[in-house]
């Protein structure tokens, strides 16, 4: 088996092993899909190497799992750059098992030169010139089979492990005639095995680098490495957005091909340092070297974890990554842990604030699931702009300190906190400039004097106390700071007024009682009160119905600068998990420019992160919904797994390509029981019947609950699993259970709509479908009228998407499912109509479909309640990733991405009601 090229093999997707960690629910074709949620291309039988590179949608097997299409093993032939992506299972723990790849920017296959090299040779046995050589003893025969079986297989049983490979060959498992541990290259360069290294890399490109595991010549007679590939941030998922990232800072893989041994180019010094969310101290740690490393780089769900100590050596020889100051590193990391699981201990709750909330959903089902785990998880803080959604949060959770402001309003404040707090001595701080901050210090005490004498002939007003806080502008004056909420003696709540920091030196000892009081109280965090973030900050930048959007640098966009707020805030308070969510044009748009970045952001922080797509549907709702969560860990914590489906689910949308190793779900080939999928009948057909002009706020269900959907999502707040035992029994009553009113015109439209499965605007009189499935006006139907005056059938309804559109006044219809529960109720271009009342569907209909507990009160108009529960994370997706962060928190999971659910997770009525029926007998 001669080579004719020394060209450094690189790992492609063809090299990898697949392993069945991951899965889709028994997925459903869908065939008449919204303008807005495109249709899943369906594949029958097809290999899923067969599609295109440019192909954006993700192909779905019939029987819904996701297919395997990779392999594993060294090429026959020279490889190239990795590339990003790919499709190939997850890795494997063993150490010839792979599972990370990086790629060139582009994430195309690149191919390298040929290199010209001359013949290699073994401790100097060959006449020609030896540029490359294997020297001292070789490893002990017994050893070596013992430690690398494979290569001693035999010709006869060379391991096929690649059908499709991009360039069509087998490979196969190079068979060795001995192994070395020493290797000189050159005639000047001596590697011992484990050494770190360069390797030759295409014309114009930067070496590769790697660490060196084996040493070994072919049965042919050629030298080879193997290296375990090392990989730069540009060559992650972070593609471009690597440019965040220190470029000394390289990320070890569990990748590992063949290379020719004069590939090598120079010996490297690769320093092992340990994660430290405090960048200055982390610098600190870092030695003098080539490259440092720190993490574990894994494709499967874009993981970046704690680089274990078995991932550096890959054998039973020590590690040449250099450890000078690591013992120390280690043992204050060990100490740092010891403080935390000290302070833990202590705590009696997990404080988690919840930014950019809305009315709370994501917030309450993390604190459920979280307290169905044993984590006692409360969310301590909130913030949101939206004061309905403020209303609601706060009426629901009495205990939340609910803030209602703008998140760098917030951020602005939190730090003006910390100065205050330190001011008052009751935070120490070793920055000068926190130390020294004093509004209150004047430079001449004489003009003091004249303001006094001033003051004396007007009316003198006295502070009676401080009660509230904020940053920005209270009093629309354009003054834009810190203000205090006062209350003046001698006036009435109705007299209170936001006064600047700078006009309260005369009330100093006021204002330090507040601040003592709101220090422990906790009214606002500091640096290390906050144990949990979640939130989804908005990046209405990237929305489809934006015509706008900026393709080149979406940050740009104001509407997307919220991501970087999000940011700004972890990277002040410090929690200890982070949980982002955001809708899948985030790894959609712009070649996925803003999820990479808020990856790239958190790995720049010193997070582990995991990124992974979970569709509501999957978790018992009758909606698809598919959205993008986010997992942060500080290195001193276990870095939470995604849930795996627990229910059916009918596909809806387009997932991109690059990203399908991103959807959370169960392998083609694995066996697994799944709920069946949940429709519109079984989430709200118990719910009494109401019309267009119902006003009722509160009223009484009607008739018990059909099925097992509803009997949970009835559920006093008191019984429902993982409620804190401080709420407090309530009146059962269905809230919001009242649709949006629509005008006369649309009121009258939807009466004649038929009440009947796919009944829509199509069915009224004087609409013409043609054979391509369009509409057109029948021109033997007289066009009706409305009382108003207006067309029955309007104009925008026959040419919404040119046309072909069955949606305006759709009616949905008990055993479908719709594709996403949405801000807006108007009927005109979207499936939202009741099946058998002349409504559109009520808020209450609409927060069953997300998975609210029927308690669970909104505030505001209607159309703000709409607006509310459209924009919320689906309880019951949250409450599935709360139960993962409890399990994590206390350190429970492996590091696999991926965790089952306890049986018939949440629903465990039969267990409650028969330990109910035990305590009674």
């Amino acid at each position: 088996m001669a080579k004719t090229s020394s060209s450094p093999k690189k790992p492609t997707r063809s090299s990898q092993r697949n392993k069945t960690t991951m899965s889709k629910p028994k997925y459903e074709e869908v065939t008449d899909v919204s303008h807005e949620e495109e249709s899943t291309q369906v594949s029958r039988g097809e290999d899923s190497t067969q599609v295109s590179q440019e192909e954006e949608s993700t192909q779905v097997s019939r029987g819904g799992k996701r297919k395997n299409n990779s392999a594993s093993g060294a090429s026959k032939s020279k490889r190239s750059r990795p590339e990003l992506g790919s499709k190939t299972s997850p890795f494997k723990s063993k150490s010839e098992d792979v599972g990370v790849l990086g790629g060139n920017e582009s994430g195309s296959k690149t191919t390298p030169s040929k290199l010209k090299v001359t013949r290699q040779a073994v401790n100097g046995n060959e006449d020609e010139k030896q540029d490359a050589r294997l020297i001292g003893e070789p490893v002990p025969d017994e050893e070596a089979r013992r430690r690398w079986p494979k290569r001693y297989q035999g010709v006869e049983q060379k391991q096929v492990v690649s059908k499709n490979s991009k360039d069509e060959n087998d490979s196969e498992i190079i068979q060795a005639r001995r192994h070395y541990t020493q290797a000189e290259v050159d005639g000047r360069v001596l590697y011992n095995l484990y050494d770190d290294a360069h390797v030759k890399a295409e014309e114009g490109q930067d070496y590769y680098i790697c660490k060196i595991v084996e040493m070994f010549e072919a049965v042919d007679g050629t030298l080879y490495f193997t290296a375990q590939w090392f990989y730069r941030a540009r060559d992650t998922v972070m593609k471009k957005l690597g440019h965040l990232i220190d470029k000394k800072r390289v990320f070890f893989s569990e990748i590992r091909d063949d290379n020719p041994l004069d590939c090598l180019v120079e010996k490297l010094i690769i320093a092992k340092v340990s994660l430290n969310v405090d960048l200055e101290a982390k610098k600190k740690m870092i030695p003098c070297c080539d490259y440092y490393c720190d993490m574990l780089y894994l494709l499967p769900y874009s993981s970046f974890i704690n680089l274990p100590p078995d991932k550096t050596n890959c054998s039973e020889a020590s590690s040449t990554i250099s450890t000078d100051d690591v013992n120390s590193v280690n043992e204050e990391k060990s100490q740092y842990e010891e403080a935390s699981q000290a302070s833990n201990n202590k705590k009696s709750q997990v404080t988690l604030l919840d930014l950019y909330s809305g009315c709370g959903a994501m917030s309450t089902g993390l604190c459920l699931g979280a307290n169905m785990a044993g984590l006692k998880l409360e969310t301590r803080w909130a913030v949101d702009l939206n004061k309905y959604g403020c209303e609601s949060l706060k009426w629901n959770h009495p205990e939340t300190e609910v803030r209602n402001e703008s998140a760098e309003d917030f951020l602005a404040l939190l730090k003006e906190w910390e100065r205050l707090c330190v001011l008052f001595s009751l935070l120490k701080s070793e920055n000068l400039e926190k130390q020294s901050f004093n509004p209150f210090r004047t430079e001449d005490d004489g003009d003091d004097d004249d303001n006094e004498e001033d003051d004396t002939e007007g009316d003198v007003f006295e502070v009676e106390k401080i009660l509230a806080i904020c940053y920005g502008d209270p009093k629309k004056k354009g003054e834009r700071g810190l203000h205090f909420q006062v209350r003046w003696k001698n006036y009435g709540l109705e007299e209170d007024t936001w006064e600047p920091l700078e006009g309260m030196g005369d009330c100093q000892e006021c204002l330090k009682d507040f601040v003592t009081r709101g220090f422990n109280s906790k009214i606002l965090p500091l640096p290390g009160d906050v144990d949990v973030i979640c939130g989804g900050p908005p990046c209405q930048g990237i929305s489809g119905f934006n015509r706008f959007r900026n393709k080149e640098n979406p940050l740009q966009d104001e509407k997307n600068k919220q991501l970087k707020v999000f940011m700004e805030i972890v990277e002040y308070l410090k929690p200890k998990f982070v949980l982002m969510e955001n809708v899948v044009d985030i790894v959609k748009f712009a070649e996925g420019f803003l999820g990479r970045y808020a990856l790239s952001q958190l790995i720049h922080l010193n997070y582990q992160v995991r990124m992974g797509m979970m569709a509501a549907g999957a978790y018992g709702l009758p909606q698809f919904r598919m959205r993008v969560f986010l997992w942060g860990a500080r290195p001193t914590e276990k870095l939470p797994q995604y849930p795996l489906p627990t229910h059916d689910v009918v596909v809806r949308g387009v997932i991109p390509l690059e990203f399908e190793m991103n959807t959370v779900a169960y392998d083609e080939g694995q066996k697994v029981e799944l709920e069946t999928k949940l429709l519109l009948e079984d989430a709200i057909a118990d719910l009494p019947a109401v019309g267009n002009y119902e006003h009722q706020d509160e009223m009484d269900y009607d008739k018990d609950p059909q099925t097992e959907f509803q009997r949970f999502i009835r559920l006093r707040k008191e019984e429902m699993p993982g409620s804190s035992p401080k709420a407090k029994p309530a009146k059962h009553l269905l809230y919001d259970h009242r649709p949006l009113e629509l005008n006369v015109d649309d009121y009258q439209r939807v009466c004649q709509i038929p009440k009947k499965k796919g009944a829509n605007f199509r069915d009224l009189p004087g609409v013409l479908v043609r054979d391509d499935n369009k509409v057109e006006w029948d021109p033997s139907v007289e066009r009706v009228y409305l009382k108003s005056g207006k067309p029955l059938v309007p104009d925008y309804a026959m040419s919404f998407i040119g046309g072909s559109s069955s949606k305006p006044f759709a009616r949905l219809w008990w055993d479908e499912t719709v594709p996403t529960v949405v801000t807006r109720a108007e009927p005109h271009n979207q499936a939202i109509l009741h099946p058998e009342q002349d409504r559109v569907l009520s808020v209450r209909e609409n927060a069953r479909l997300q998975g609210f507990p029927d308690y669970y009160k909104l505030f505001g108009p209607v159309k703000e309640r709409y607006i509310q529960v459209g924009n919320a994370v689906a309880v019951p997706v949250a409450r599935a990733l709360g139960y993962a962060l409890g399990l994590a928190y206390q350190g429970v999971p492996s590091d696999e991405p991926l965790m089952k659910l306890p049986p018939k997770f949440p629903n465990i009525i039969e267990r409650i009601s028969s330990e109910s029926s035990e305590d009674n007998s």
